[in-house]
């Protein structure tokens, strides 16, 4: 089964500095089927980062690395709002807001 994976960083990435390497372990990661998010990938504009701060895009990087920045976390958050089998990705993702912090997402 195809899985998407998300974490929270336990520091903020810096400039400059690449994420290219799968380290869901270092995370803390939670794994959520792609079937879960489909209808979310499709619709979801936020600005985000692939990989690097230096590379700002808009939405997930389905196949790569995401890094969400904190006031992007609301957002998700309202997309996901009320849709059960997404429930513990609602969990880390107010955990995150809470503690003001990135989060990791590895795309397939």
């Amino acid at each position: 089964m195809a899985k998407h994976e998300f974490g929270i960083m336990e520091r903020a990435p810096s400039p400059g500095e690449r994420y290219d390497t799968y380290e869901p372990e270092r995370y803390g990661c939670i794994s959520v089927p792609d079937e879960d998010l489909e209808g979310l990938f499709a619709d979801l504009r936020i600005n985000v980062y692939w990989h690097t701060l230096d590379r700002p895009e808009k939405g997930l990087a389905y196949c790569g690395i995401t890094l969400i920045p904190p006031d992007a976390v609301p957002s998700i958050l309202a997309d996901i709002d009320g849709v059960e089998k997404l429930t513990p990705l609602k969990s880390l993702l107010l955990q995150a807001r809470d503690e003001n912090r990135f989060v990791i997402h590895y795309g397939l």
